[in-house]
């Protein structure tokens, strides 16, 4: 019940006006930070699922095929390459159902995945079984 209350407390308070935001899906199976400071953008990075895009790209180095971002100005939503995680135990837990607005940036959590995108309506779903770019 205080989980719960702090969580509404905290969807209400100033964090939402900060410039940086971390939190997960109540599985802990997706980690997702908004940020509306230098990155301007939404990512998610996914821990356990079946891999969607497949085939790294030369050009990336480091992981690829996990993490999905998309910036505040972009037409679609991509795979990220990455050598960091947005993972944060610490963040907040975003319950299924709920949705994170931050910077014209929405994040939905359902049981069925997580959903992020700017405010043009573009953007990724990604879940266990399936990630998909928009």
């Amino acid at each position: 019940m205080f989980r719960a209350a702090f969580a509404l407390c905290l969807l209400a308070s100033p964090v939402l006006a900060n410039e940086f935001v971390q939190f997960h899906s109540p599985s802990g199976n997706i980690h997702c930070a908004i940020s509306t400071g230098e990155w301007n953008n939404a990512r998610c990075d996914i821990f356990e699922y079946t891999p969607s895009f497949r085939i790294q790209p030369n050009w990336c180095e480091f992981d690829w095929g996990g993490s999905f971002s998309v910036d505040l100005d972009s037409r679609k939503g991509e795979v990220a390459c990455v050598s960091d995680t947005v993972a944060n135990e610490d963040g907040l837990e975003l319950d299924y159902g709920k949705t994170l607005s931050l910077g014209g940036f929405s994040c939905t959590s359902e049981k069925t995945g997580m959903t992020c995108t700017n405010p043009a309506g573009h953007g990724f779903t990604i879940a266990k079984a399936r990630q998909k770019i928009y």
